[in-house]
This record gives C-alpha cells, structure tokens and sequence, in this order.
C-alpha cells in the first residue's frame, strides 16, 4: 500500500483531501439545515402540547429538582 501512495502525486494526495473536505462541509451544513427543521418541529409539539395544558419543560425542570437532571425526552417516553 506504501507503494500505490507514493505513486499518486502530492497534488494529487492535496487535491483528494481539498474535495473530501468540501464534500464534508457541504454535508455538515445539510445536516444542521434539518437538525434545525427537527428543532422547529419540537418547539412546535411543545406549543402543541402547552396549549392542552401539558408544559414539559416545567414538569423536566420539577423532576430536574428531584433527581439528576431529566430530559424532556425521557419524560415522554
């Protein structure tokens, strides 16, 4: 494997890790654009659920008090 690499040209070696870190890039901001949807979503059915009377935030912040810090998401579950 030593040998294939020192055939491949150092600007070669340059130009393949200059695209795979545009790729990368352009991956990482797709993955904040829907983690960011994702968010808008949640915020969404917790407003959702405010509204029937149901505040999960207050009840993670009540159960935080009692035991080591709770996640709305194990609330829910």
């Amino acid at each position: 494997m030593a040998k294939k690499e020192e055939n491949v040209s150092r600007d070669e070696q340059i130009g393949f890790h200059k695209g795979a870190l545009a790729t990368l890039a352009k991956e990482r901001e797709e993955m904040m654009r829907v983690l960011s949807i994702v968010e808008q979503l949640m915020q969404m059915h917790i407003k959702g659920l405010k509204e029937f009377g149901i505040d999960l935030e207050k009840m993670a912040k009540e159960q935080a008090a009692k035991q080591n810090k709770k996640k709305i998401e194990d609330i829910v579950k």
